[in-house]
């Protein structure tokens, strides 16, 4: 039997990828980048900071994490804002330790319900990047791009008032976009999104947003709720990152993607404090926000 011609014939299909949002590029091609003082391993904490309506919305998906059950789901529903009202403050108090500065990837309805969370986070230094609006508030291709635009505007809107600065980065829920999510963002004002995980570094997309990768297999989420594996276990994985990592020798970043209720739990606390103590020791580690990072690799571009 004989293929059809068009069925392999695809207009965009070239070296490297079939579309033209960014350049394709392999990491040991590029100019190599130092890090502050030298450093070779960029350690990104970033927190997944969310609010869960009681009633999900499956248009354009459910989002994970979300209500599972018959509604009222009081269940899942309370243990999500378990992380709003304790799990956050124990991550806070576990940055304060480490003496580090984390970004927190928040949904505006966090600011709108709980501003005084937000007037901490911002007391302590750290960074908040935008996260959508609840966890509702889910993209995909097929919202009609003036619905997402709207979406985008009453994140940063929201976070701009509560904030007192307009976030310069994004994160999109599950890190799902459309076709029109990277244009939109750049509209927006946005500097940096951290959707695309194809990477170790950021790089830059042909209409200037920055991607800074956030590999959600190194998420708590992913090692702990998906793979059912224990905080010694993640904190373990970690460690094993680094060192390979460091050993590389070259540039590289490290995300560490923590959620509050899931990771900040009691019996869990404790290997992630004992985790950023291990790596704060580590003479190749540099402990950063994502602006930061994003900003130490434009500087050198």
């Amino acid at each position: 039997m004989t293929l059809d011609p068009s069925y392999i014939e695809y207009p965009k299909r070239r070296h490297g990828y079939d579309h033209e949002m960014y350049r394709w590029s392999a990491i040991h091609e590029r100019k190599p980048v130092i890090w502050p003082g030298g450093k070779s391993v960029a350690i990104w904490a970033c927190v997944s900071l969310e609010w869960f309506p009681i009633v999900p919305n499956d248009t354009p998906f459910r989002a994970p994490g979300h209500i599972q059950t018959a509604y009222p789901d009081y269940r899942h529903y309370t243990a999500r804002d378990y992380g709003n009202r304790v799990g956050v403050y124990r991550l806070l108090d576990g940055f304060a330790k480490a003496g580090m500065k984390a970004s927190f990837a928040t949904n505006s309805a966090i600011a709108e319900r709980y501003p005084e969370l937000i007037a901490d986070i911002v007391a302590a230094g750290h960074e908040v990047i935008a996260h959508s609006t609840d966890m509702n508030g889910t993209i995909a291709t097929g919202v009609p791009v003036d619905e997402e635009r709207a979406l985008i505007a009453r994140s940063l809107e929201s976070l701009e008032r509560a904030t007192g600065t307009r976030p310069q980065g994004w994160l999109s829920i599950a890190r799902s976009q459309s076709w029109d999510t990277p244009d939109l963002l750049r509209e927006a004002g946005l500097r940096y999104c951290c959707d695309w995980v194809n990477d170790e570094l950021p790089y830059r997309f042909n209409n200037g947003l920055i991607n800074l990768p956030l590999n959600h297999e190194l998420s708590d989420r992913q090692i702990i709720t998906v793979q059912q594996q224990s905080a010694d276990s993640y904190a373990q994985q970690m460690r094993d990152a680094f060192d390979w990592l460091a050993g590389e020798g070259a540039a590289r970043v490290l995300p560490l993607h923590l959620t509050p209720y899931i990771m900040a739990l009691p019996y869990r606390i404790g290997a992630l404090e004992d985790l950023l103590t291990d790596l704060r020791s580590r003479p190749q580690a540099w402990f950063a926000t994502g602006a930061e990072i994003v900003g130490a690799w434009e500087a050198q571009q």
